[in-house]
């Protein structure tokens, strides 16, 4: 089968032929009618993670943002059969952690990111397998295309879980969204859809206008201003409720937790680059004396994917309309190595495979 992998980090993937993947026990093998490009995948072909030991090996296929058909099963699968239509969240987890069992499988205590690690091979190839199938897999509702689940992804799952779990967000609150790559254009639509007042930072006129076309309320072009928190707390009247930084540099980070109000939230999605390497400083005294809360956010617990199909039926949410572009499997490699100038707008989506 053809596949994108990694040979060497920081140069181009390479469409090539791997064997085709044999599931284990508890494996299914999955098929991919689509999955998303994300700046994750970019991150891991930088080489970056190696701080939190999740640097991807070279040799590594990459892809974890996937829906589609379940082509084998395990012996010891009770719940899947070929055929189903599925998705899977890139924290395949045990099922069996305390974290699992309590219902946060996105932080279980074995968690192992799909396509970021030798053992579980991602989805930009005609096929991959999932770990501990019963509990991984979710089944599609007929309702619910490839390309728009692809789209819900890493990205949009994650900003839903930022903000209506971790942020508990509230009809009226005013929230920053630091970066509108993926995350934050789904952060900008979530946060419009649940009834909030989004204001969109980004660097990039394009994505502030389609930042604006998915409800963003105001936008700051960070390029334009010496004072990126301050334009934005002046916008939100006192400073935000909530802020979030999707992007994961120090300055976004440090200008989402200054937008802020007194005892306004800040939640931390995105990851940082080798140029912090984990590490970022921040205002910790102001912070202590207006009661700032810092969430981090991880992904979504599999439990909210229900929630998520509900409100994609009833019409509240609708990831497809962050998706930029679609694509074949041939274009992984150049349209990865664009994301180093930021130049994707939107969700890019492989469905040829």
């Amino acid at each position: 089968m053809r596949a994108a992998v990694l040979e060497e980090h920081g140069e181009p993937l390479v469409i090539e032929e791997v064997d085709y993947p044999e599931p284990g026990p508890d494996q299914v093998i999955v098929e991919p009618e689509a999955c998303g490009i994300c700046r994750s995948d970019w991150h891991a072909w930088q080489g970056d993670w190696g701080w939190v030991g999740a640097k991807a090996p070279e040799g590594q296929i990459l892809g974890h943002e996937p829906a589609g058909i379940v082509s084998e099963v395990g012996d010891a699968v009770e719940t899947l059969a070929e055929g189903d239509r599925v998705t899977v969240p890139f924290h395949l987890a045990d099922g069996s952690c305390p974290h699992c069992r309590a219902g946060r499988a996105n932080v279980c205590d074995t968690v192992i990111p799909l396509g970021f690690t030798g053992v579980a091979p991602g989805a930009f190839a005609e096929a991959f397998p999932v770990r501990e199938a019963d509990f991984n897999c979710v089944e599609l509702p007929d309702d619910v295309d490839f390309t728009e689940m692809a789209g819900l992804g890493c990205r949009f799952m994650t900003a839903y879980h930022a903000l209506a779990d971790r942020a508990e967000l509230r009809p009226g609150d005013r929230v920053a969204i630091h970066g509108c790559g993926g995350v934050g254009l789904s952060a900008v639509h979530i946060a419009d859809a649940l009834g909030a007042h989004p204001i969109a930072v980004d660097v990039r006129e394009d994505k502030l206008e389609r930042a604006r076309e998915l409800g963003a309320v105001a936008t700051v072009n960070a390029s334009e201003t010496d004072d990126t928190a301050g334009e934005v707390t002046a916008i939100a009247d006192r400073g935000a409720d909530v802020s979030l930084d999707a992007l994961g540099i120090e300055e976004t980070c440090r200008n989402s937790i200054q937008s802020l109000g007194k005892t306004g939230t800040h939640v931390q999605v995105g990851l940082t680059t080798g140029a912090e390497g984990g590490e970022v400083s921040v205002p910790v005294d102001a912070m202590t004396m207006q009661e700032i809360e810092f969430h981090g956010s991880f992904g979504m617990p599999l439990v909210r994917y229900d929630e998520l199909f509900t409100l994609i039926a009833q019409g509240t949410l609708e990831p497809g309309k962050i998706v930029g572009e679609t694509l074949s499997l041939a274009d992984v490699p150049e349209t990865l190595a664009s994301m180093d100038t930021y130049d994707t707008v939107g969700i890019p989506v492989i469905t040829e495979f």
